[in-house]
């Protein structure tokens, strides 16, 4: 089996490298297209990939074809691929807002598998939510999932629109916890703390508490309560945040980049 990856931007990139560790690809069997000589420059120092700058010598190749390029891009890409492809490849779009529908109509193939990742699949902790054609049958799928799940872990989920919702929880997520964790690394510094000594209280607090929630079965209320007790000083600060109607805003903010998502997708 052969993987073609169309764009070696940061995501792009991430995948290729996640997949050239699975079991399911063997060496050079993952090949890498970009039109950028940088890119394409530093893609021909690493002896796992096959790069390349020109559709026609690497799309016929492929089994399954990666879509990592901006969606402004789209139309572009798959024009010129239609002319290349076969019935029977499969392929995989990692592109936010761009449909099933737009993807089948424009590059003519039937197989298509929306994806939305986000940016700890860098360091293989990444979490991709997709969504398939009818035409890609189970045994493709374990496939694909396998090949995602190179990254990190995948949910396969039932429909489009619950793509776009990914996009507003954990494709744009990471960014809503760096922000929590900028305000309280702020917060460190006000109260005396040095930068370092700041990034260090925040980082690890994190750490710690995702690695708590990961280890059990109780509930992120659970553990507050665990935290808070009666009149003390976490009980404080959560009842602050309650004043301040902080739990609603989160989630204002969540579906607004799910809103947004749903924007993108009108334009394809």
């Amino acid at each position: 089996m052969k993987v073609l990856v169309i764009g070696a931007g940061n995501m792009g990139l991430t995948y290729a490298q996640g997949m050239s560790k699975s079991k399911l690809l063997k060496k050079k069997n993952i090949m890498v297209l970009d039109n950028s000589e940088e890119k394409l420059e530093a893609l021909n120092q690493m002896s796992h990939f096959d790069a390349f700058n020109e559709l026609d010598a690497c799309i016929p190749k492929a089994d399954i074809i990666f879509i990592a390029v901006k969606p402004h891009h789209s139309e572009g890409v798959f024009k010129a691929i239609k002319k290349l492809v076969n019935p029977e490849q499969i392929i995989i779009s990692i592109m936010a807002g761009v449909s099933i529908a737009y993807i089948k109509e424009t590059t003519g193939l039937k197989k298509v598998v929306r994806a939305m990742p986000n940016l700890p699949a860098q360091i293989g902790k990444g979490l991709t939510s997709y969504v398939r054609s009818p035409e890609v049958s189970r045994i493709e799928m374990l496939t694909v999932e396998s090949l995602l799940d190179t990254t990190g872990k995948s949910v396969c989920v039932s429909n489009e629109k619950l793509i776009d919702a990914s996009t507003g929880i954990s494709g744009s997520g990471p960014a809503y916890v760096f922000y929590f964790m900028q305000s309280m690394m702020e917060a460190a510094l006000q109260m005396g703390f040095s930068k370092n000594d700041s990034t260090v209280l925040v980082g690890q607090t994190f750490t710690g508490a995702v690695e708590l929630f990961n280890r059990s079965n109780l509930s992120p209320n659970s553990w507050m309560e665990k935290v808070a007790s009666k009149g003390g000083t976490t009980r404080a600060a959560l009842d602050s945040m309650e004043d301040n109607n902080v739990n609603e805003l989160i989630k204002e903010a969540a579906f607004a980049a799910f809103n947004r998502a749903v924007e993108l997708g009108k334009e394809y």
